[in-house]
């Protein structure tokens, strides 16, 4: 594995970025807005509601969304990927847990949804059985439906 050092822009965006996001998403940052928007309002009738008044506000509120959608969409990138490593390791620690579900959000739809129906499966399997607190793993699920197929006759390929 190569060793990897951000650059020292792409370091000093990132805090950027965590920075804002934390400011944005204060209560202070709502209620400086909020007397922005109120300001503005307020001066219609000085300028006489005319279309520089308006432009101000449509021009102002134009940048600020265009730019958080960056910062916000980096902040999300970075807390959705340390959310998947936490994920991770929790499911790489815990003994019985399915290895194949360890970076399964780089999965395709196709492959996704063949968990997605394995878990269903477990689940009905779980909601049916008489022991609640029993649990599966998703190799005994699919080990519990081959056996079922083989029983019933029908034949799978091989892997």
């Amino acid at each position: 594995m190569e060793n990897h050092k951000p650059s020292r822009l792409n370091t000093q965006f990132d805090h950027l970025a965590t920075y804002i996001t934390k400011v944005t998403g204060s209560s202070g940052a709502f209620l400086t807005a909020f007397g922005v928007v109120l300001v503005w309002a307020i001066t219609g009738p000085i300028f006489n509601y005319s279309e520089d008044w308006q432009l101000v506000i449509n021009t102002g509120t134009t940048i600020v969304t265009f730019l958080m959608v960056f910062i916000i969409q980096k902040a999300q990138n970075k807390d959705s990927l340390a959310i998947q490593l936490k994920l991770n390791e929790l499911i790489a620690a815990t003994k019985g847990a399915s290895n194949r579900l360890v970076a399964v959000e780089e999965m395709g739809d196709d492959e996704l949804e063949v968990l997605c129906q394995h878990y269903h499966t477990m689940a009905e399997l779980t909601r049916r059985a008489r022991d609640l607190r029993q649990s599966h793993s998703v190799e005994e699920a699919i080990r519990d439906t081959k056996s079922k197929l083989k029983d019933e006759g029908i034949t799978l390929p091989d892997e």
